[in-house]
């Protein structure tokens, strides 16, 4: 069956500018030879160094930016630009801050010809899904960081894509509000049946979300390991954070970045470009 993504040998370079006292301008190879293929359905994540291309690669998926070699497919197709088949959120909320959270919401259905009765009904019942009810009319100033970003995941999913991509969403939010909204995302995954690919460079967070991890090297990323994950039932009540399951998951995918953040670290002390 085929894949509902699948990077095939993905390479991506950008350029470097030329500067005082080099004789060239160079480049930066960021992602090499990225072979990953990710079922429908999938709650994928992508862990890895700093500057080691997660997010080149999740721009890459959504069409973004284009491959330096290989290819992005989606349904077997290759990915040529954005389009409303998949949904972004990025680790700053980017809400319209004159608009209210239903107008927020609605602001990505305006452009698809959706009627204005039809966008209310559709921005309510996401933010109904995300646990916002009675906070449709609040603006993104009255609303705390993990309700902003609460807005932004609705936004992304009211226009029903079948892709929902993540760039580390919840980084700049406290521990409590963050595992919350972990908690909350798994439920919505759960109801919606979506394709997730969620970044992070949190282990536990990439542990308690993913059904499988993928962990990318240094620059330039290569896929270094695909780490399935089980721990059974994440909605039964249990602390499974605090399971003997979740630390194995833990450390195996620490032990597998521990070369990788070193030599990361080694390259920016060297001063090479990010």
């Amino acid at each position: 069956m085929t894949a509902k993504i699948h990077f095939e040998s993905v390479g991506k370079t950008f350029p470097v500018r030329k500067t005082r006292g080099s004789g060239s301008a160079g480049k930066v190879v960021a992602l090499q030879g990225v072979d990953l293929e990710i079922p429908a359905g999938e709650f994928a994540v992508v862990v890895g160094p700093s500057g080691c291309g997660k997010s080149t690669l999740l721009d890459l998926l959504a069409g973004l930016s284009t491959p330096t070699t290989g290819r992005v497919l989606l349904d077997g197709a290759p990915v040529t630009g954005p389009g409303p088949d998949r949904g972004i959120v990025f680790q700053q909320y980017a809400l319209l801050p004159w608009r209210t959270a239903r107008g927020n919401v609605e602001f990505g259905l305006e452009a698809t010809g959706i009627p204005r009765r039809e966008r209310a009904e559709r921005a309510r019942e996401f933010l109904a899904l995300v646990g916002l009810s009675g906070f449709e009319d609040r603006h993104p100033h009255e609303l705390s960081g993990g309700m902003r970003q609460r807005v932004a995941i609705a936004r992304s999913l009211a226009y029903d894509p079948d892709v929902l991509l993540m760039d580390e969403p919840f980084a700049a939010l406290d521990a409590q509000t963050r595992e919350s909204l972990q908690d909350e995302l798994l439920r919505i995954w759960r109801r919606t049946g979506k394709t997730v690919v969620f970044i992070t460079h949190s282990i536990e967070e990439a542990v308690f979300l993913g059904g499988r991890v993928a962990v990318l090297t240094s620059r330039p990323g290569r896929l270094k390991a695909v780490v399935p994950i089980d721990l059974g039932a994440r909605h039964d009540g249990g602390d499974v954070r605090s399971s003997p399951e979740f630390a194995a998951h833990r450390h195996r995918i620490w032990d597998l970045l521990h070369e990788e953040v070193t030599r990361a670290q080694r390259l920016e002390r060297q001063g090479a470009p990010v």
